[in-house]
């Protein structure tokens, strides 16, 4: 912390605030105002509790790195010449005699995905005059505005669990505190939640067709630049979603029948090549390599675990061939979504991921079970939202527990699920105990 950012970030806070107080009312209605300014506020105080726990506890690390050892120098530049800065700004890891002082010093220079969360930091610091407290802020404000879009699309689709939505969405723990400072998970986590928000608009509601549109395009950009093996969970997931969408207007039961193999054809298809597209660009995350890398990540991260006597776990051997990953799916599955267990705290930050993990594991029991006794478990088929929310985190669960090895890792790797799980879970809940049907849902989707 300097001076300027107990100047700066009050400054700025005041203009935050006083602007979300001002827009409220034309962006919520009489339910969901009373969680935007609250929703806003644990954003804000996650990203300015991250600098401080970095900084006093982690004594340095990636938020630090992106700003100390990142935009600094954009700062620097911007300060010498505004091209230098936006020379910087758009360079893809190539140097240039104008910035070669400036972009030799970049620590993550030539790694374009940290890079790019280097660049929106350089943006901001810009407006902030390099102020880490303040650009952190605005990293929280961008993941909040996803959030809240997302929140509003599928609260006018679910207007009775208004509250449980908000807490899915906004008031999670480690959602809101590793979510919400300069680190790549803030901004994956908006992306997200503008992309479904965009989503919904286009395939349910039927609206803003070629502005959502350009939503989806944008935030998959970020995606795809940022955490590219997001995409490889949350793309299939949404086609199976949309397939869902389509099948449940089909009223004819024979016509279902008859489409029903060659959606899933073109569904399986479609996944496919998504997911071979989207790897085409970045060889790690090929097909042919996805096995190499969820290995070589994971013998990493175990290795500094262990050299650092961390808090580190195994999944057994290190069989990363397509039968050993299917063979650990379940427990990969299970270590993101129910660890770390309270006796494997080793630090305070473990604790507070042992305590959620396992208030997840009492909330998704409850929920089976009560879904079992009541007869609904099968509303998770015949209701597309449920089964699109638990297929994303599901498939996100395995993807990251299988290749990170290491909870500190974990916790913060696995918040782009967490908002998403806990949603269809608490569809899923409501929905069970009620004797009503998705009567909201069916006359949206028609």
């Amino acid at each position: 912390m300097e001076i300027r950012d107990f100047i700066i970030t009050p400054l700025l806070l005041f203009i935050v605030f006083t602007f979300a107080w001002w827009i409220r009312n034309s962006i919520s209605d009489r339910t969901t105002r009373r969680y935007f300014i609250p929703g806003l506020a644990v954003k804000v105080l996650g990203a300015v509790s991250l600098g401080l726990i970095y900084q006093f506890y982690y004594e340095g690390g990636d938020t630090f790195n992106y700003f100390d050892k990142g935009s600094k120098f954009i700062w620097e530049a911007f300060k010498d010449s505004p091209f230098k800065a936006i020379q910087l700004i758009f360079a893809q890891g190539e140097y240039f005699a104008e910035t070669y002082e400036y972009a030799s010093q970049i620590l993550y220079y030539r790694d374009l995905p940290s890079y790019f969360v280097v660049r929106i930091a350089g943006i901001f610091d810009i407006l902030t005059l390099h102020t880490y407290s303040a650009t952190a802020v605005l990293f929280a404000i961008f993941s909040f505005s996803g959030l809240w879009a997302m929140y509003q699309s599928l609260y006018k689709l679910y207007p009775k669990i208004h509250l449980q939505l908000a807490i899915a969405i906004f008031f999670i723990p480690s959602v809101f505190f590793w979510g919400s400072g300069i680190l790549k998970d803030t901004l994956t986590l908006g992306a997200l939640g503008w992309s479904t928000y965009a989503f919904v608009n286009i395939f349910i509601h039927r609206k803003k067709v070629i502005s959502s549109a350009v939503i989806i395009a944008l935030s998959f950009w970020l995606i795809y630049i940022v955490k590219i093996y997001i995409l490889l969970c949350f793309i299939p997931a949404l086609l199976i979603w949309l397939y869902l969408i389509y099948l449940k207007r089909l009223r004819s039961a024979v016509l279902k029948v008859m489409v029903l193999p060659f959606t899933l054809a073109l569904l399986i298809a479609g996944g496919y090549y998504a997911i071979k597209t989207i790897g085409e660009e970045n060889k790690r995350y090929n097909l042919t390599k996805l096995s190499y890398t969820a290995e070589a990540t994971a013998r990493w991260l175990n290795y500094v675990s262990e050299r650092e006597e961390g808090s580190g776990y195994t999944l057994g051997d290190f069989d990363f061939s397509i039968s050993g990953l299917i063979r650990k799916s379940p427990k990969a599955v299970w270590v993101t979504l129910f660890r770390p267990y309270l006796w494997e705290v080793k630090n305070p930050v473990m604790f507070f991921s042992a305590i959620e993990s396992l208030f997840f594991f009492i909330f998704t029991v409850y929920v089976i079970i009560y879904s079992v006794i009541k007869r609904r478990l099968r509303l998770i088929y015949s209701h597309p939202i449920i089964f699109f929310t638990l297929l994303y985190s599901i498939s996100f669960s395995f993807a990251i527990g299988i290749s990170t090895y290491n909870f500190g890792t974990l916790v913060r790797y696995k918040i782009p699920m967490i908002p998403f799980y806990l949603i269809g879970l608490f569809i899923l809940a409501y929905y069970s105990k009620s004797r009503r049907k998705f009567k909201v849902l069916e006359v949206r989707e028609k």
